[in-house]
């Protein structure tokens, strides 16, 4: 099993911590973001990772080098940024043979279940599967309306109306095919350029387990308070 794990975010609303360290390299209670996703991935049967980055770029390649977590890693340099949704194109032959693959945003911190995701995804037989949770905010996410079944009806990023509370988090599986879907124009972004391409397509399985998006200063000072770990 694979995954992507995108981390080329430049990090800007986490300045000055960014300055100096890559936004995927953030100590959470003294443990790296990175390393934290990818002892979920061994866990959950994850054997080989693809790591995009652009901002010190070479602190995550050492960083990768001096792993011992049991996953392979792949770490590609961005010297353009592509978007999430041009990563995906960019590195296809990383997942071609694959029946599924694990997309992963390298700015959540969450101890979410990787395998139960993938267990619903197989059930539901769509071309991807989104994980999806409550959000106090929905005008700043990807928001997500489903069917009595699960399957995604709409999907809107950061709508001026949204239709629901219910968000994209940020993590994904998908078959290879969803690559097709992705527009020529780069950069492309998965929640504005991807995802509503799929409606229809996908299903939605909501979290039970910590999630919290580790892009603003204050998120990620409260996630030092609030994260009881991936046990």
């Amino acid at each position: 099993m694979k995954a992507f794990i995108l981390a080329a975010g430049l990090g800007t609303r986490l300045r000055p911590l960014t300055d100096t360290l890559p936004k995927c390299l953030l100590p959470i209670r003294g443990v790296p973001l990175l390393q934290s996703w990818l002892e979920n991935c061994r866990v959950a049967g994850i054997t080989e990772v693809l790591v995009n980055a652009h901002a010190h770029f070479e602190q995550v390649k050492d960083f990768a080098a001096g792993s011992d977590c049991g996953v392979r890693i792949h770490v590609v340099e961005e010297t353009q940024l592509l978007g999430s949704a041009g990563t995906l194109v960019q590195n296809r032959d990383f997942v071609a043979g694959e029946s599924d693959f694990f997309i992963l945003y390298g700015d959540v911190l969450t101890n979410v279940n990787l395998r139960g995701l993938l267990a619903f995804h197989r059930r539901k037989q769509q071309l991807a599967t989104l994980y999806v949770y409550q959000v106090a905010d929905p005008a700043r996410c990807g928001i997500v309306t489903t069917d009595e079944q699960g399957i995604v009806r709409s999907f809107l990023e950061k709508p001026q109306h949204p239709s629901s509370d219910w968000a994209f988090s940020g993590i994904m599986v998908a078959s290879p095919r969803i690559i097709d879907l992705v527009p020529a124009t780069r950069p492309a972004d998965i929640g504005f350029d991807l995802l509503p391409q799929c409606v229809g397509k996908m299903a939605a399985c909501k979290i039970s387990g910590y999630l919290q998006d580790i892009g603003t200063l204050h998120n990620y000072h409260a996630a030092q308070g609030s994260w009881p770990g991936l046990s």
